[in-house]
């Protein structure tokens, strides 16, 4: 009998601890964080600001003392944290983790988030921003976002 899946919420609560380890491609000291120390940071964006993953990998780096964060796990964790936040709200949670507010370097939306950028968008012009459509195979990208930047 298979095992059942695990609900997006069980994956953010996994019980595990940060590790900063050496980068094997020999860059450093790596960290790789927790789920909840994601979405810990992305719970600080306040409403009409905006953060960028990097900035998220860069304020978790500090915070553990490592020379920088694991890119492939922060991804992974934001895309928890989103599903997580979408399954509190269908239970009907008030509070959930604004995941919608963070996007990439060059300000442009995360289509593995829920929705996709469609869904991404609505949420960002319903805060104020102005989305800019993509171009080809580029994603939407919010308008000036640089000045919506939330110092983490």
């Amino acid at each position: 009998m298979p095992k059942p899946r695990k609900t997006w919420r069980e994956k953010l609560e996994i019980e595990r601890e940060p590790e900063v380890v050496d980068d094997p491609r020999g860059r450093g000291k790596m960290l790789i964080p927790r789920p909840l120390d994601v979405d810990s940071l992305m719970r600080r964006i306040q409403k009409g600001k905006l953060a960028t993953v990097n900035q998220i990998r860069e304020r978790l780096a500090e915070d553990f003392h490592a020379d920088f964060t694991c890119p492939l796990t922060t991804g992974i964790f934001i895309r928890i944290a989103a599903e997580a936040a979408e399954e509190d709200l269908s239970r009907g949670e008030k509070e959930i983790t604004p995941y919608w507010r963070v996007i990439k370097a060059d300000g442009s939306l995360n289509e593995k988030l829920p929705g996709g950028t469609e869904a991404q968008a609505t949420r960002l012009r319903e805060e104020g921003h102005s989305i800019e459509p993509g171009k080809g195979e580029k994603a939407p990208k919010v308008k000036d976002f640089g000045k919506s930047l939330q110092k983490l």
